[in-house]
C-alpha cells in the first residue's frame, strides 16, 4: 500500500526556492531573493508553521525588538514571511489547505487557503492554488522545499 500525502507531509522542510509568477505573463521574481531561508513543518496531529525569510537581514539598532525605527519595522515586515495553524489534506483528492490561526500578514489570519502539493523523493512543491496579490501584482507562488535531516 502507498503511503498517504498526509503521512508524507509530516515532518520539517527547507526551504529552496520561492517565486511569483504574475498572471498577466511578466517576468517571475523570486520576492526574499535568490536564496531565500525557510523552514515549513507539519506536525502528526495536524498543525503547520512556514517561515520564510530574505538571508543576511539587518538587526534593530536599539537590540530591542519592541523599539525598532520605522525602517527597522518596514525591512523586517518586508523580508519575513509567518503564519501557523491546522493544515487538512484530502486523500482522495490529493489537496492540501493550510488555515491561519496567525500570521505576519494580518490580512491571512483566520483564512483557509488551498495548495497544490507535489511530492518527488526528498522534495515538496507547493504552489497557490489560485493567484494572490504580492508586490502590487496578480502572481502564482511557487515554492520547492528540500526534506530536512533529522536533528
Amino acid at each position: 500500500m502507498t503511503e498517504g500525502l498526509r503521512s508524507r507531509l509530516i515532518g520539517a522542510w527547507k526551504l529552496v526556492s520561492y517565486r511569483e509568477i504574475p498572471v498577466d505573463g511578466a517576468e517571475p521574481f523570486e520576492p526574499l531573493g535568490h536564496e531565500p531561508q525557510g523552514i515549513i513543518m507539519h506536525t502528526p496531529d495536524g498543525y503547520m508553521s512556514a517561515q520564510l525569510s530574505r538571508p543576511e537581514r539587518p538587526g534593530f539598532a536599539s537590540g530591542d525588538w519592541f523599539d525598532g525605527t520605522t525602517e527597522e519595522y518596514t525591512a523586517e515586515a518586508t523580508s519575513y514571511i509567518a503564519y501557523s495553524g491546522p493544515f487538512h489534506v484530502d486523500e482522495e483528492k490529493q489537496t492540501l489547505t493550510h488555515s491561519m490561526f496567525v500570521s505576519l500578514f494580518p490580512n491571512w489570519t483566520g483564512q483557509t487557503q488551498p495548495r497544490v502539493v507535489r511530492i518527488e523523493g526528498g522534495m515538496l512543491h507547493l504552489s497557490t492554488a489560485s493567484p494572490i496579490r504580492s508586490s502590487g501584482r496578480t502572481v502564482n507562488s511557487a515554492l520547492t522545499w528540500r526534506r530536512a535531516e533529522p536533528n
